[in-house]
């Protein structure tokens, strides 16, 4: 049963939208923009998209074509999971976009967001033999948590959705798609978003490291285990001995979101 606030609509467009799912289209809008902000975008390519809140079947992805800086929230395309508009709109979706994010949405319902990037950090990473390596703090998050997908050529196959699957398995919230690029998901756009900029922000320095020629100082592995979890615990986020909050990535995301007021551009949450 839907929460009262739930039983209003939203009806800034010609399509009418629970409260809540106004929210997630308001949150994916802003995660669109931060990525163009972060200089995480790739022209009109990859993709993040969003769970229909109170639906296993539907999700909200960016209109192809559309620049991630001019993305609103009345201009996410809601399909289902095999693919159909099922909403008025005058755009249509990336089909690799369709691919990836089908398959995570399908198999993972703790998904509710999924970010897909091709930073140049990310892809170089991508394409190194030895994958991302827990040489930074940002890096030490992702600890044995990261898994990894063979490069299959452009995702355009359905039949790559179940080895791609099979490669996240159950668990893991990061991906390196392999000579492609990287993957995050998240129980919230923020989760999501948070985890793509710390993993894209550790593969840049990563490679700073790389290109100094010098040896990488190597930290314990109980001590990567250890950063791991606290990344997890939300500790990271209150000082010893104060209650943790409900959301550990919602101070962040609020902060974030400032970067999205400059004069004289249209609003996300439109």
């Amino acid at each position: 049963m839907l929460a009262m606030a739930d039983a209003e609509v939203h009806s800034g467009s010609k399509n009418a939208h629970t409260e809540s799912e106004q929210q997630v289209r308001e949150d994916l809008a802003a995660a669109y923009r931060l990525m163009a902000h972060f200089g995480m975008d790739d022209s009109i390519y990859t993709h993040i998209s969003a769970r229909v809140p109170g639906r296993n079947d539907q999700f909200l992805i960016n209109p192809f074509g559309t620049l991630f800086k001019d993305i609103t929230a009345s201009s996410l395309v809601k399909i289902d999971a095999e693919g159909r508009i099922v909403e008025d709109t005058p755009y249509q979706v990336n089909p690799a976009g369709f691919v990836i994010h089908s398959a995570v949405h399908a198999a993972r319902h703790d998904a509710a967001c999924v970010v897909h990037s091709h930073t140049e950090a990310g892809v170089a990473v991508s394409s190194l033999q030895c994958g991302l390596q827990p040489s930074n703090q940002w890096a030490l998050q992702f600890y044995n948590r990261v898994a990894y997908h063979t490069f299959e050529g452009i995702a355009l196959d359905l039949h790559e959705r179940e080895r791609l699957v099979a490669d996240l398995g159950s668990s893991a919230k990061a991906m390196v798609l392999r000579n492609h690029g990287l993957l995050t998901l998240g129980s919230s756009v923020a989760e999501a978003f948070i985890l793509m900029l710390n993993l894209d922000r550790a593969c840049r320095v990563q490679l700073a490291i790389q290109s100094s020629g010098q040896a990488i100082n190597p930290v314990p592995p109980e001590v990567c285990e250890l950063t791991a979890r606290q990344y997890e615990s939300g500790d990271t986020d209150v000082m010893p001995g104060q209650p943790k909050r409900a959301d550990p990535h919602e101070r962040e995301w609020q902060g974030l979101l400032g970067f999205l007021q400059p004069p004289g551009r249209s609003h996300y949450r439109d």
